[in-house]
């Protein structure tokens, strides 16, 4: 068993998951990349239970074995691309922190540009609303992994801009985790499901327009 710790309003809480093997060594880093990137489409389209090592290799055209070699089994390689997209989340983590020191903002401005971060993330990786979407569905050690490793992470530093802005009077009262989840969800699915949408706009076929426009929507919601 393996076993983190992260820090939750000061108190360590434990994270624990089986996992067989650490991340590949530098010299198989190309080959475990796509690995990853091949299992995390996977992942995000059957979720963890309906998806098989050998559907991931065959997808990226290697071997089964070549999964075990880069990481042990079906359950670490998950982990794996899980620290991938916390890996990817540090620097929108670190702007979004950042901003709460920003004397150049007010705590509106401060929400608003947390959120045009959050915007620029989601279309960079769309694929991890949809990974976020199946992993969400099931219970237990995984989604803790997940909640601890990706989502706490961002909520804290967003939740507290937002928090900020309400008692400065500059956005409206309301339950600062309610409006997380609307936006980050909302923001996050509606450009990973963009196929959805398409048949009804023209935008996702328009990136930039796309992105000015889930941006002034969520923008809105502020009040």
């Amino acid at each position: 068993m393996k076993q983190s710790s992260e820090k939750t309003a000061g108190v360590a809480k434990p994270v624990t998951l089986r996992r067989s093997r650490g991340r590949p060594a530098c010299s198989d880093a190309s080959g475990a990349d796509a690995l990853l990137r091949s299992a995390r489409g996977a992942f995000a389209r059957s979720g963890y239970e309906a998806t098989s090592v050998r559907e991931i290799a065959r997808v990226s055209g290697v071997d089964p074995a070549l999964v075990a070699h880069h990481f042990g089994s079906k359950e670490a390689l998950w982990v794996a691309v899980v620290e991938q997209i916390a890996d990817e989340a540090e620097p929108m983590i670190a702007k979004t922190a950042a901003l709460r020191a920003t004397a150049a903002l007010g705590p509106r401005a401060r929400v608003e540009a947390a959120v045009s971060i959050l915007i620029d993330q989601v279309f960079s990786t769309p694929d991890v609303g949809m990974f976020f979407s199946t992993a969400a569905t099931e219970t237990g050690e995984r989604l803790d992994v997940l909640i601890e490793r990706v989502v706490r992470p961002f909520h804290d530093v967003f939740v507290a801009l937002v928090v900020d802005a309400i008692d400065a009077g500059e956005v409206p009262q309301q339950d600062p985790e309610i409006f997380f989840m609307l936006i980050a969800n909302g923001i996050s699915k509606t450009v990973s499901y963009s196929h959805v949408l398409s048949p009804f706009s023209s935008l996702p076929r328009r990136p930039r327009a796309f992105r000015k426009a889930v941006l002034k929507s969520a923008l809105l919601m502020l009040g």
